[in-house]
């Protein structure tokens, strides 16, 4: 695919340093007393492919956008679209209320915030070679103040994503030491139960077992006996080690 042609009149050194299937990335070409600006428009998360934005700087000072003139006014606009698409995204992480907010809004700055910051680094490059050109510096101090924008709220989005993951995890955990308490009681009680359930079965068969006879004192013992043996139980049960999250928080042994 071949790169895109204007209506201007390129120097044969800025020619030589251009591909002939693209602009290519984003940076400052000094040839011959012009400068071409090879930027690049803000990215969309729904795709790899970048439009460039072509600005040149004629040796007298006059600036063309894409070979039309009044580049100068073009850049500004550039600058103020980048500058418009950082209150947007600033907006959206102030709102996001949950999770999936939150990774929308890292989606879409992890782009930007890459692009400005090569962006900056082509209007830097750009003002080191022209010296001190008044409209270029100001658009080099603005592309910094954007992408240093775009870098903190990146840095925000993710901080504020790790927290509310983390908080999710502990409700998490809470919830399962909940539970692992609640069947620990469940297990206690059955280990009790379960002894004095399985005498109450076996002797509550209707099958002449010769016991019928004795006196009302052998029900008493038989039911202090299986209540031991669920005492017992329940002893061997208790005896686990605590969960792994108890474990955690006891002193070490000294």
């Amino acid at each position: 695919m071949k790169r895109s042609q204007y209506k201007w009149n390129l120097p044969a050194e800025i020619t030589a340093r251009l591909g002939s299937e693209s602009w290519g990335a984003q940076r400052a070409i000094f040839e011959a007393g012009h400068l071409l600006l090879v930027l690049h428009a803000p990215p969309k998360t729904d795709g790899n492919e970048r439009e460039h934005e072509l600005f040149l700087r004629l040796p007298q000072g006059k600036w063309q956008y894409k070979g039309i003139d009044h580049g100068d006014h073009a850049l500004t606009k550039y600058m103020e679209d980048y500058q418009q698409l950082y209150i947007a995204l600033e907006n959206r992480f102030e709102k996001a209320s949950n999770i999936d907010a939150l990774f929308a809004v890292i989606d879409s700055l992890i782009p930007l915030a890459r692009s400005s910051n090569n962006m900056k680094l082509a209007l830097q490059t750009a003002r080191e070679s022209l010296g001190n050109d008044a409209f270029l510096i100001d658009m080099r101090d603005r592309s910094v103040d954007i992408a240093r924008g775009f870098e903190l709220l990146l840095a925000d989005a993710r901080l504020a994503l790790e927290f509310r993951l983390a908080r999710s995890a502990e409700v998490q955990a809470r919830a399962a030491e909940i539970g692992n308490r609640a069947q620990h009681k469940l297990n206690i009680l059955a280990a009790v139960a379960f002894p004095l359930m399985s005498v109450s079965a076996v002797f509550g068969m209707n099958l002449q077992s010769g016991l019928e006879s004795l006196p009302v004192v052998a029900f008493w013992l038989v039911f202090l006996g299986g209540l031991s043996l669920g005492l017992l139980v329940k002893g061997w049960v208790s005896s686990a080690p605590p969960p792994a999250s108890e474990q955690k928080r006891q002193p070490p042994k000294r």
